[in-house]
């Protein structure tokens, strides 16, 4: 690109303000008899993704079992000890690995309130904690890294469909089986509130922001909120609807690549995690993403932005998101 700084940092860098709350209905949308209604489910998961960018995800198929089972595995990796994390470090730019309060937004300048381990699987030589460490943790997530892939294909290809694309497009260009595939599966642990001050209920645990990929799935705990959107198409009002964590649903949002490949039909939804309200609880919360990322060698062209491969897009967005302050 000629312009070495994307527009979606010179956007990201303005959204810090709090802000006010409004409130928004999340479409819900059933995924259930994938093949027989592809064509009706493509058509309201394009709708959701005009009008409000996120959108929730019933009739999945990822079976309830797998999803506790790597809630209860994630939960158990970062209550290990510290210097037992510390053994599996996010190395610059690999997008893989355990980091501690590293990530911190342009929208905020300040470091977000978790942890996180990153599981990108070209890249976990010497990243996965052993068996004497976790015993099953690898065999679980590995499964549910390829369950949230299946998903996440089917929503891309419902996608791929409403912009005419070639068949399989999106599939190719997140193939699990090259060398070069970036998805990532990232497990989170937001801090518990401790001593909290009146004025510390004003921050938050992860500040705004548009994922880098080109969709997002999220699996939330029960009783543990927090998240908030503002659609992309109002983003500069900063107005903010909280998205309830329900049990059985998959939360979906547009991410930047996505946005870029569809020329700005499908525009990238902003969001955050605040802090708990004075009257919720005020514990842990701990939620696991899947980032389809297109492979590193696919070039990301529309007409309306210059062309730019996955990989040269994604350092660029890791490296304002985890440069040192």
């Amino acid at each position: 690109m000629t312009d070495t700084t994307l527009e979606e940092l010179r956007r990201e860098a303005t959204y810090g303000g709090a802000g006010r709350e409004k409130p928004r209905e999340v479409p819900r949308i059933d995924m259930s008899r994938y093949e027989a209604r592809k064509v009706e489910i493509a058509d309201a998961l394009w709708a959701a993704a005009t009008e409000i960018g996120f959108f929730q995800l019933v009739g999945h198929g990822i079976a309830p079992e797998l999803v506790d089972e790597a809630f209860l595995m994630a939960e158990r990796f970062f209550a290990l000890p510290q210097p037992v994390k510390a053994q599996y470090p996010l190395i610059g730019g690999s997008n893989a690995g355990w980091e501690y309060k590293a990530q911190v937004r342009p929208s905020t300048g300040t470091a977000d309130q978790k942890e996180s381990y990153q599981i990108t699987l070209p890249r976990m030589a010497a990243l996965w904690p052993g068996g004497e460490e976790l015993a099953g943790f690898k065999a679980t997530m590995l499964a549910f890294e390829r369950a949230n892939w299946t998903l996440g294909m089917k929503v891309l290809d419902c996608f791929r469909l409403k912009l005419g694309f070639a068949p399989d497009f999106f599939t190719a260009a997140h193939d699990p089986q090259s060398p070069e595939y970036q998805s990532t599966l990232r497990l989170l642990h937001y801090l518990p509130m401790e001593n909290a001050r009146p004025e510390d209920f004003q921050f938050w645990r992860a500040g705004a922001h548009t994922d880098f990929d080109c969709l997002t799935l999220l699996h939330q705990r029960p009783g543990q909120g927090g998240l908030q959107l503002c659609p992309g198409k109002e983003a500069e009002a900063l107005e903010w609807t909280d998205v309830e964590p329900l049990p059985g649903v998959v939360t979906c949002n547009i991410g930047d690549m996505l946005m870029r490949w569809s020329d700005d039909r499908l525009l990238s939804t902003l969001h955050r995690v605040r802090m708990p309200k004075p009257q919720e609880p005020q514990g842990s919360r701990y939620s696991m993403a899947f980032f389809c990322q297109a492979n590193k060698d696919a070039v990301i062209q529309g007409r309306r932005y210059e062309p730019i491969t996955a990989h040269d897009y994604l350092q660029q967005r890791i490296a304002a998101n985890f440069a040192k302050r």
